[in-house]
């Protein structure tokens, strides 16, 4: 397993927007619909805005309505942590990112196949990197 990143507050401040700070710091969401890869076609990977850990791939997004991006599956599932997250009166699986604990999202059991996951989460937690 890789080393974990750890920084203060003041050290993600330096180097995140307010807006990316809020989501991946203080489990914070986007609104639906507002994220840059909500409806993001381009072939690629998909890697931590914090730490650059590559997380997903394009070739497993997929459009699911809810208005986030959504992944049937990681990259490779040590690259991701989840823990419960009963926020807002509600059951849900919280996915940080393994490397340097951001938050990125949740993950919830009514994707399509083959994995039935989806994995939803905010743009703002994601940094796109083109590949041929």
């Amino acid at each position: 397993m890789a080393e974990k990143i750890k920084k203060s507050n003041e050290e993600w401040k330096a180097i995140l927007t307010p807006e990316q700070f809020y989501v991946t710091r203080q489990q914070g969401t986007e609104p639906p619909f507002s994220g840059r890869y909500t409806h993001h076609k381009g072939k690629g990977i998909y890697r931590c805005v914090c730490c650059r850990k590559a997380l997903f791939r394009s070739d497993d997004k997929f459009e699911s309505g809810t208005g986030w991006p959504s992944f049937t599956q990681p990259i490779d599932e040590q690259a991701l942590e989840t823990a419960p997250d009963y926020s807002y009166g509600m059951t849900r699986i919280e996915v940080k990112c393994a490397t340097c604990e951001a938050h990125l999202g949740h993950v919830f059991d009514d994707g399509p196949p083959p994995t039935g996951q989806r994995y939803c989460i905010n743009s703002i937690a994601l940094q796109f990197e083109e590949q041929p």
